[in-house]
C-alpha cells in the first residue's frame, strides 16, 4: 500500500514536472514565433521577387574568363578616358558615359566630336551593361566589344574616319605600345582595333554597382524600409518584372513602347523614334527597343530613348499606362519611386579615378 502511494506520488509529481516544462517551453517560444510571423511577409516578398529578379553577381564571376584582366583593365581604363579616340581629340568615352555621374551625361542626347552634331538617342549608362543581352537601344551590338567599336567610328559621335587612323595614333605613344604588349602578350601585333575594343570591354565588365536591393536579395530583410518594401510590392503586383527582369532589372528583352496604349497619347513630349525597325526592316519591330536597366535609375535621367522625360514619377505614369494599362495612384508611385532609389549603387571608386594619360 505504502509502495503504491509512493509510486502514485512520484508519477503525479513527474507529470506535474512535464506539464510545467511544456508550459515553460511554449512560453519561451512565443517571441520567436512572433518574429517568424513578421519575417514571413519579407520571405514571401523576397520569394516572389526572386522568381524574376536577381542580385548582382560578383565582379570576379563576371570577369573570370578574361585573361590578363589587370593589364587589360588598366589599358581599357586609359582608352576609356582618352580623347585621342575622337577625331577632334576632345571627346572620350567618358564624355557621354561619365562615371562620376553614373555612366551618363544627363543630357537628352549627346554632342558629338563634330561641332553642331548631336546624337539621335539618349546615351545609356555603361554601368552593369555587361549583364545585358545586347547593347544600344536597338540591340545592334551583342557584346561590350562590339559596342565599344561603334561610337569611335560613328560620324556623329567620335567621328574617327577609319580605324587605321586611331591605330596609327596609338602606335605613336610609347606607353600604349608597352601596355598593349602586356595586355595581349601572345600577339605579335597587339595594337589592333579589336584589341582596343577588347580592353575597353574588360574595363567596363568591372563596372557593377551593388546596392541595398542586393542586400535584400541576399536575404537581409532590414536592408529596405517599409515604404521601399511597399514599392517593391507595387512593382511586382503591377508585373513590371515582366520586362525589367534579371540582375540588371532590364537589358534582357526587346519590347514595343506602347504595347497597350499609344505612348504619345499618354505624353506627347516623347519623340516618334521608330525603334528597331530601322535596323531590321521587320514591321513587327516598329517602336520596339531594348528594355533599359533600372539600376541607378534615380541618377540616369533624362529617361526613355530620346531623353524626353526628366522625372521618375512622370516616367512611371507613362510606363504604367502605355505598357500595362494601369492608372497608378500618387501613393503607389511614391512608394515605387522609393523602391527604385534602392537600386542606386556604388560606382567603383577605382574606375572613377581619372588616369594620367601618356
Amino acid at each position: 500500500m505504502t509502495r503504491g502511494i509512493i509510486i502514485a506520488g512520484f508519477t503525479a509529481a513527474f507529470l506535474t514536472f512535464l506539464v510545467f516544462r511544456m508550459v515553460s517551453v511554449d512560453e519561451t517560444q512565443i517571441t520567436p514565433r512572433k518574429t517568424t510571423q513578421i519575417a514571413k511577409e519579407d520571405i514571401q516578398l523576397w520569394a516572389i521577387a526572386n522568381k524574376a529578379l536577381k542580385g548582382l553577381p560578383s565582379v570576379e564571376s563576371v570577369t573570370a574568363s578574361i585573361d590578363n584582366l589587370e593589364e587589360k583593365y588598366e589599358l581599357g581604363k586609359m582608352l576609356y578616358y582618352d580623347p585621342r579616340l575622337s577625331v577632334n581629340g576632345e571627346q572620350s568615352c567618358n564624355s557621354c558615359h561619365d562615371l562620376s555621374t553614373f555612366g551618363v551625361d544627363n543630357l537628352s542626347t549627346s554632342p558629338g566630336a563634330i561641332k553642331g552634331k548631336m546624337g539621335d538617342r539618349n546615351s545609356p549608362t555603361v554601368l552593369n551593361a555587361v549583364l545585358h543581352d545586347s547593347q544600344f537601344w536597338d540591340g545592334r551590338a551583342k557584346t561590350l566589344e562590339e559596342q565599344a567599336k561603334g561610337p569611335i567610328l560613328n560620324p556623329v559621335e567620335m567621328a574617327i574616319p577609319h580605324e587605321d587612323l586611331l591605330i596609327d595614333r596609338l602606335k605613336e605613344v610609347e606607353d600604349y605600345v608597352k601596355r598593349f604588349r602586356s595586355a595581349f602578350p601572345e600577339e605579335s601585333n597587339p595594337i589592333t582595333y579589336d584589341n582596343v575594343a577588347n580592353a575597353i570591354a574588360a574595363f567596363e565588365s568591372t563596372l557593377l554597382t551593388p546596392s541595398r536591393f542586393d542586400d535584400f536579395m541576399d536575404r537581409d530583410f532590414t536592408a529596405l524600409n517599409d515604404q521601399e518594401k511597399r514599392g517593391l510590392t507595387v512593382f511586382l503586383d503591377a508585373n513590371c518584372q515582366s520586362c525589367h527582369d534579371g540582375a540588371a532589372l532590364g537589358g534582357m528583352q526587346y519590347r514595343k513602347f506602347g504595347e497597350i496604349n499609344d505612348f504619345w497619347t499618354v505624353n506627347n513630349k516623347i519623340g516618334r523614334d521608330k525603334g528597331m525597325v530601322t535596323l531590321t526592316d521587320n514591321p513587327g519591330d516598329l517602336y520596339k527597343f531594348k528594355v533599359p536597366s533600372l539600376r541607378n535609375i534615380e541618377k540616369t535621367y533624362p529617361y526613355f530613348h530620346d531623353g524626353s522625360i526628366w522625372d521618375l514619377e512622370t516616367s512611371i505614369h507613362v510606363m504604367a499606362k502605355s505598357q500595362l494599362n494601369l492608372d497608378m495612384s500618387d501613393e503607389e508611385i511614391e512608394d515605387l519611386v522609393a523602391f527604385l532609389k534602392t537600386l542606386t549603387g556604388e560606382v567603383p571608386e577605382r574606375a572613377m579615378t581619372v588616369p594620367e594619360l601618356p
